[in-house]
C-alpha cells in the first residue's frame, strides 16, 4: 500500500529530508561558519539515534523517500555508520546519501557503503592548497584527496563534488575543476553562495548563468536528463561520461519545485534556507508523543513551508549560519 504524500500549501510534494547529525565541523569555511564560532548546541540537546530513527520513520510513513545526512561535518558524529544502517533499513526509505568535507572519509567510506549509504557529495572549492586553506580555514587538500580515493575504492559512484563558486576567490578555477572531474569520473556541482548569516553575506556572489553558457561552449556540453533529489540543473558530455550541475538559488531560483526540508541536530525543522519558519520536534519526541501525534506534527510543519526565499529582496534577513541549519 502506497504511503500518503506530504503536500505543502503550494502543492509541492515533500519527499526529501536533509538531517544534520552534528553542528560541529573540523573546518571553518568562509561562507559557512566563522572562525571562533562558539554557539554550538549542547550534545544533550542533540537528537539521539532512537529519536532520529523514530522521526525519520514517521516521515517515511508519510511519503518521504530520500534522506541526506549532513552537518556540520557528519563524519564527526560517533558511530555514523551505525546510524546510517538504521536509517537505510526504515521501510519506505529508498535513497540515503551523505554530504561531507571528506577529511575523515578515508576512515569511514567502507563502513558507510556497507551500511547502506548510496551516494556521497563532497565539498571541494579549490584544487590549490593555499586556496583551500584560505577558503576552508585549514590545510586539508591532501586529506580530501585521500578521502575521495577511499570512497572510489569502496565503490561509491558517481561521487558529486560541490564547489561554491565565489567571485575573486575561486572563479578562475572552474574550468580546471571541470577538467579534474572529467579525468577522475566525478560529477561536478557549482553552487551560488547564499547570504546566510554574516559569513554568507560577506561572500562574493557569482552569477552562474554566464558560467553555464561558457562551459557549454568550451567543453561541448549539452542538456542532460540527469536528475537527483536536489535542485541542480545539469549539462553533460554527449557520451554521458561527465555531468556538471548548477545550483542557482539567486540567479534562477527553484522554489516552485522545492521538495525538501532540513532538520537541525536538535530536532528543529527548517522549512526553507532563506526564511525563518521552523518546527521543533525534540519536545514532542522527549515527552513520548504517540505516532498519531508525531504524524500530525509533521503535517503541521510542512504547512509552514513558505512559497519562496527572499535572498535577493532581503539578503540581511537571516542571521543564522548555514552550519546551524544543516547543509
Amino acid at each position: 500500500m502506497n504511503a500518503p504524500a506530504l503536500v505543502d500549501q503550494y502543492g509541492r510534494h515533500i519527499d526529501y529530508v536533509r538531517l544534520s547529525v552534528t553542528d560541529r565541523c573540523d573546518l571553518r569555511c568562509s561562507y559557512c561558519m566563522p572562525e571562533g564560532f562558539k554557539g554550538f548546541e549542547e550534545p544533550a540537546d542533540w537528537l539521539d539515534f532512537d529519536e532520529i530513527e523514530r522521526l525519520l520513520g514517521a516521515f517515511a510513513r508519510l511519503g518521504v523517500r530520500r534522506v541526506r545526512l549532513t552537518g556540520g561535518e557528519p563524519l564527526l558524529r560517533r558511530d555514523i555508520s551505525g546510524l546510517a544502517r538504521r536509517i537505510a533499513s526504515l521501510p519506505g526509505i529508498e535513497d540515503l546519501s551523505l554530504s561531507t568535507n571528506a577529511t575523515q572519509l578515508d576512515r569511514h567510506a567502507g563502513a558507510l557503503k556497507a551500511a547502506g549509504v548510496t551516494r556521497l557529495n563532497v565539498s571541494l572549492d579549490s584544487l590549490q592548497q593555499a586556496r583551500v586553506e584560505r577558503i576552508n580555514g585549514r590545510d586539508v587538500l591532501a586529506r580530501v584527496m585521500t578521502g575521495l580515493a577511499a570512497a572510489q575504492e569502496a565503490g561509491f559512484a558517481p561521487i558529486k563534488l560541490n564547489m561554491v563558486a565565489m567571485r575573486g576567490s575561486n572563479d578562475d578555477e572552474i574550468d580546471e575543476m571541470v577538467a579534474f572531474c572529467m579525468e577522475r569520473g566525478f560529477v561536478l556541482r557549482l553552487i551560488e553562495a547564499m547570504p546566510m548569516g554574516a559569513t554568507g553575506r560577506n561572500t562574493e556572489y557569482l552569477d552562474l548563468q554566464p558560467v553555464k553558457e561558457r562551459l557549454r561552449e568550451r567543453f561541448g556540453l549539452v542538456e542532460t536528463a540527469l536528475t537527483g533529489g536536489g535542485p541542480a540543473r545539469y549539462l553533460g558530455t554527449a557520451d554521458g561520461r561527465f555531468n556538471v550541475g548548477f545550483i542557482t538559488p539567486i540567479s534562477q531560483h527553484f522554489c516552485e519545485s522545492c521538495n525538501r526540508i532540513r532538520i537541525a541536530v536538535d530536532g528543529t525543522a527548517y522549512m526553507c534556507l532563506g526564511q525563518d519558519e521552523k518546527f521543533e520536534f525534540r519536545p514532542l519526541l522527549r515527552r513520548g508523543c504517540s505516532d498519531a501525534e508525531l504524524d500530525a506534527a509533521i503535517v503541521e510543519a510542512i504547512n509552514l513551508k513558505p512559497e519562496r526565499h527572499e535572498f535577493r529582496e532581503a539578503p540581511h534577513k537571516l542571521v543564522r549560519f548555514m552550519s546551524m541549519t544543516g547543509g
